[in-house]
């Protein structure tokens, strides 16, 4: 493959995950209307209510996340294939942030599935929609603490590049790093009906939303900006 074409597709697959990011946010905020969450302790009566009232809006918040999602798989591949560079080849950290990043976009649309299959029937037993919403934020917001392992693998190979001019800047490594302390209470959903560790809680739900979506932005933008030193790279021996 021609290199200039090689990094061509490279670019596209890190702006794939700004695309994924954006249609993410307007799919469940802004189509689906699922910020804020219905409170755990909602009863099956206001959850058939919140189902029924947004069936419509829920089911085509799947659809846009069923066409947009696997586009975070050329992301994923770009990212390891950056930190390949710090690991002078495929190694240890380049395929566990591979093989825990494939899991994102069904860490989304099996929850989001689940939710459609709940709103799906608007005669459906109200006790099975309570079922069914359970399922999903449980699933949605408790499946993060998976990405604790792939931010934080990150982290450390960025941490330990010793290249001359570092693939991802130190500061990313350390915020890699943040991310994976915020994610991880997100796992105590399973034992919290309430308070800050319940799905809707700021220690479950909020405050890993906005780390996120800043990791994200900072994501796009060191991946750019490797991207564009690694072909910087590979074309020296060609110019010379």
């Amino acid at each position: 493959m021609d290199e200039k074409l090689k990094f061509r597709f490279y670019r596209l697959s890190v702006w794939c995950g700004a695309v994924v990011l954006v249609a993410f946010i307007i799919a469940f905020a802004v189509v689906g209307k699922l910020n804020p969450p219905p409170s755990p302790t909602a009863d099956a009566q206001q959850i058939a209510a919140f189902l029924t009232g947004n069936r419509t809006r829920i089911l085509t918040a799947v659809v846009i996340m069923g066409i947009i999602a696997p586009l975070f798989y050329p992301f994923a591949v770009v990212t390891s294939l950056q930190m390949n560079r710090i690991e002078g080849g495929w190694g240890l950290l380049s395929m566990i942030q591979l093989t825990t990043a494939v899991v994102a976009p069904t860490g989304w649309l099996y929850p989001m599935a689940v939710l459609a299959t709940a709103a799906y029937r608007p005669n459906r037993d109200p006790d099975l929609m309570l079922l069914l919403s359970d399922q999903f934020w449980l699933t949605y917001v408790g499946v993060a603490v998976i990405f604790v392992v792939n931010v934080a693998i990150i982290g450390v190979a960025t941490i330990v590049d010793r290249r001359p001019e570092p693939v991802f800047p130190r500061w990313f490594g350390y915020l890699n790093f943040a991310l994976a302390i915020i994610l991880l209470p997100g796992v105590f959903v399973y034992v919290s009906a309430d308070g800050p560790f319940a799905w809707n809680g700021v220690f479950a739900m909020w405050l890993p939303a906005f780390a996120f979506l800043i990791w994200k932005v900072a994501m796009i933008y060191v991946l750019l900006r490797a991207v564009r030193s690694h072909e910087h790279e590979s074309l020296q021996p060609a110019v010379a």
